[in-house]
């Protein structure tokens, strides 16, 4: 009863002090401290609410037996982090927004393909995944290869239509300039029209890193090898080992925002002139 109270007033506590951050001057460390405090406050209503409330483990375990076998577990889930995550989510990933940024580049330069391509990337991106997996998987087999197969149909039309979209963003006046320069389409191309379109492209990369990783997990439920991400929760779940199935959860939640975080990273860097990371509005 003790501890239940005493997390209810920790985030009381912690909200008060969000509140007084958000009145400072913007810092890195303010930044960093809000989500900190509500992802502890979050931790310590859930352990005390199934302690307090006697919830059982099969419905919601407590964060504490989710971090002990999360330690325990440490060799099976790295094994399924390197089966769905780096051979299933991030090859696909790879394959999947290369494939588009090719394909954007021919349907930028060809009207009429981009008039044939784009509507069906619209109907097809409209497709659930839940019935592209198991097609894919039935071609391609039960390995990694499937698995990064979906994970490429996913991410492919989200760079497509995001890099056409950004390639049409030049201004006239621009291309004008360009064209009194007499510059080629090429040359147009890599120093006006490709310049202005990253902040689109890294948008739908942005956007991708979840659809890789959802993908990747969503297609192991129709067949893949004994390891990953989707399989040890497919199989975990029957048997009632919630705790493995939230640790599995853990390592897909700090892969995803690692993977983000990346792709954010890499913005900053290749688009470092771009108002919006120069804290321009």
């Amino acid at each position: 009863m003790a501890y239940f109270w005493g997390a209810i007033v920790f985030w009381i506590l912690a909200w008060l002090v969000n509140i007084w951050i958000a009145r400072q001057n913007e810092s890195r460390v303010l930044n960093v401290l809000p989500p900190i405090l509500f992802g502890v406050s979050v931790i310590f209503i859930w352990e005390a609410s199934v302690l307090h409330f006697e919830v059982s483990p099969v419905i919601l375990p407590p964060p504490s037996a989710i971090y002990f076998k999360f330690i325990s577990s440490v060799p099976i889930l790295w094994g399924d982090f390197v089966q769905t995550v780096i051979k299933g989510a991030l090859s696909g990933y790879l394959m999947g927004c290369g494939a588009a940024f090719a394909v954007s580049l021919i349907a930028d330069k060809f009207k009429f393909f981009e008039r044939g391509i784009l509507p069906i990337g619209n109907f097809l991106a409209a497709m659930p995944i839940i019935g592209i997996a198991p097609i894919l998987v039935m071609w391609y087999g039960y390995g990694w290869q499937s698995k990064a197969a979906v994970v490429a149909v996913m991410v492919f039309f989200p760079i497509l239509v995001n890099t056409v979209q950004g390639m049409k963003m030049s201004d006239k006046i621009h291309r004008d300039l360009m064209q009194t320069y007499n510059a080629s389409y090429f040359q147009t191309l890599l120093k006006l029209r490709l310049s202005t379109a990253m902040p689109f492209i890294f948008n739908g990369l942005k956007i991708c890193t979840t659809l890789a990783l959802i993908g990747a997990i969503v297609a192991e439920f129709f067949g893949s090898p004994i390891r990953g991400m989707g399989f040890r929760i497919s199989t975990e779940a029957p048997r009632f080992a919630l705790d493995m199935v939230w640790a599995e959860i853990t390592v897909a939640a700090i892969a995803g925002s690692l993977f983000y975080g990346g792709v954010v990273l890499l913005e900053k860097w290749i688009t470092f002139w771009h108002p919006s990371q120069r804290g321009r509005v």
